[in-house]
């Protein structure tokens, strides 16, 4: 296969460095690679395949040669730069929530509904991390018990927020630890040793911006305009790895048992479960990792077609890079993503 030129933009933030990884640990074709910024880098190179790729400040004309560039340098950036790599013929996979529900872009979970990527016009949106990690493991019983409602509780780790975060939940659990006085800068109370019910803004109906993406955008995945949701979103003291307490309501009756089998068979997914050795999943242990963890699948007591599930992703790899990369994978394969030399009729 022919080299994607490829661009990153946010290269230089945990996303971007997320992206550029599995870029090489999936051997990515790609051709050749841009890392770029929004602003000035100060002469930063960063390794791509053990070789220093300089970083630059990201221009229109950056885009002229590029076939695929993945955005993590948030919504802002998303939507000020994107335009101009779509003008140039590039393929914008976008990990902002800039365009997530815009109806004329598509919303894409690869293991969930990859054929929606045929009819993206220059960008193609990868959803909020809490929200990949969700539909995921609810789709393979969905296909076969169309869900009706969900409830569902999330532990989010501070990575979700940047190195900013991550480095403050360093500072305040030492100063913690001494008896000295916190002053939180990230958020808007301590997070070591703490848990907020707060990610993103209040809004006037008293759920949070977060909670109501995961509403939004597991009814655009799903296609299923339908499904009654309610999230309640928490910002824990956890380094990587998002948690999420799940109550699904199902058209009929569905078994643990029934339940297990469909997810184990699901691409994606792993099933952890076997409450008899405190066996299942845990942020920690699904750090680094690919796959989707389910466990603690049980029947809820308090419905008759109901079931509980605990589900762990990383929120940096499956939750946001990983899901690009293979959003674009996806679209190579399929036909949908081409290279520009090939749809000028140029040969290679």
């Amino acid at each position: 296969m022919a080299g994607f030129d490829v661009a990153i933009i946010g290269a230089d933030d945990i996303v971007g460095q997320e992206i550029i990884k599995i870029l090489e640990q999936r051997r990515f074709p790609v051709g050749s690679i841009r890392l770029l910024i929004p602003e000035n880098s100060s002469d930063v190179k960063l390794l791509f395949n053990h070789q220093r790729i300089a970083v630059r400040k990201v221009t229109p004309e950056a885009f002229r040669d590029v076939d695929i560039a993945f955005f993590s340098a948030g919504t802002d950036i998303s939507r000020r730069l994107a335009p101009w790599a779509v003008e140039a013929g590039t393929v914008v996979i976008d990990n902002s929530a800039a365009f997530r529900m815009d109806p004329t872009v598509p919303l894409i979970v690869p293991e969930v509904n990859p054929e929606d990527i045929e009819w993206h016009k220059g960008i193609i949106a990868s959803p909020n991390c809490s929200t990949i990690q969700m539909v995921v493991a609810l789709y393979p019983l969905h296909k076969v018990n169309p869900i009706k409602r969900i409830v569902v509780s999330t532990y989010q780790a501070v990575s979700s927020s940047g190195a900013a975060a991550m480095q403050e939940l360093v500072n305040q659990s030492r100063l913690a630890l001494e008896g000295r006085r916190i002053c939180p800068h990230v958020y808007s109370h301590q997070i070591a040793f703490n848990v907020l019910p707060e990610i993103d803004v209040f809004l006037d109906n008293g759920y949070t911006k977060e909670e109501l993406r995961m509403v939004e955008e597991t009814r655009k995945i799903l296609h299923a305009e339908d499904i009654v949701i309610s999230a309640t979103c928490v910002r824990v003291p956890v380094y990587f790895g998002h948690s999420e307490a799940v109550h699904v309501e199902f058209s009929s009756p569905i078994t643990p048992e029934e339940a297990k089998k469909s997810l184990a068979q699901a691409p994606g997914v792993r099933v952890l479960d076997d409450p008899t050795v405190s066996f299942y999943p845990q942020p920690w242990a699904a750090s680094g990792s690919d796959h989707v963890f389910v466990g603690r699948i049980r029947k809820d007591i308090s419905h008759p077609n109901g079931l509980v599930m605990w589900v762990v992703a990383d929120n940096l790899r499956k939750g946001a890079a990983l899901n690009a990369v293979q959003i674009a994978e996806e679209g190579i394969e399929r036909g949908w993503i081409s290279l520009k030399k090939s749809l000028a009729g140029l040969n290679e």
